[in-house]
């Protein structure tokens, strides 16, 4: 197994995938999920000539189950420890979900030169949490109730989630996968709980207005109008005003883990994307 040790101890698996010599994409993945959750998408770009990385955040997949650190300005940090190991340069980050508060948070800060362009597709940005500056936010009760179900019972937790509002299987007439729950199953019971637990207040309640504002590489924003998880009026239409090269793509009636249920979709608008 592919790891990096950071400045704190904490041991982040990664894959590495295609020519040194190759423009990087690297995946940043949701909670409470791992690498793995980008499988197709790093097959897809493998063969169409990239180097694919993606990493099993702290706390997640086969990183260290960390009682520390779970955080967007931790998380940044060990992007910037990986994209400096594997001296990744001109890189495309692609974060889904939590993934894409990783990449806004990360990508304001990198680096000249580490980063050509980022993608935020279902992601947390700019604000998740309902407050007086936030009004259309989803009220911290929401986010209450994730870290309960999580102490309850994580393992039907993990469960419910997929099985219900992630890929919009709750939806009448949707086509559902036992596998494609599994797998987010399997996913997220290989992480840590705690850092899970940690992880929910990074992505419901980290404000990412200043990281957006500050981006000033192209950024594709990606969001289904149907999305159950990160409603999609307050945060892809808001994030791509605040980006001073935004560009947003709304996707009729797609769910958050559209990535997964419509791939052939979503890929060829990446790299079209990184292409154009």
């Amino acid at each position: 197994m592919s790891t990096i040790t950071t400045r704190d101890g904490t041991e982040i698996f990664y894959k590495d995938w295609g020519s040194k010599d190759a423009q990087p994409i690297v995946f940043h993945h949701g909670w409470p999920l791992s690498a793995d959750d980008w499988d197709n998408q790093m097959l897809f770009f493998l063969h169409q000539g990239f180097r694919v990385i993606a990493h099993d955040r702290r706390g997640h997949g086969r990183s260290s189950q960390t009682a520390t650190g779970n955080e967007m300005d931790t998380y940044a940090a060990d992007v910037a420890e990986l994209a400096a190991h594997l001296d990744l340069r001109n890189a495309i980050h692609i974060g889904h979900s939590t993934g894409g508060g990783e990449v806004a948070h990360y990508v304001a800060r990198a680096e000249p030169g580490r980063v050509a362009k980022a993608v935020l597709i279902g992601a947390v940005p700019p604000v998740m949490v309902k407050s007086d500056k936030n009004p259309g936010g989803l009220p911290i009760e929401v986010f209450d109730g994730f870290r309960a179900a999580l102490v309850a019972n994580r393992a039907q937790f993990y469960i419910d989630v997929p099985a219900g509002p992630f890929y919009g299987f709750n939806r009448e007439g949707a086509k559902v996968s036992q596998g494609i729950i599994d797998n987010w199953w399997r996913q997220g019971m290989m992480g840590g709980a705690k850092a899970h637990y940690d992880c929910i207040k990074a992505f419901s309640e980290t404000d990412f207005t200043e990281d957006l504002k500050a981006i000033e590489v192209p950024v594709l924003v990606m969001h289904g109008d149907d999305d159950q998880i990160v409603p999609y009026a307050d945060s892809a239409p808001l994030s791509a005003k605040l980006l001073k090269n935004g560009t947003l793509k709304t996707y009729a009636g797609f769910p958050h883990g559209m990535c997964t249920t419509h791939p052939d979709v979503i890929n060829a608008d990446l790299l079209a994307f990184i292409k154009g």
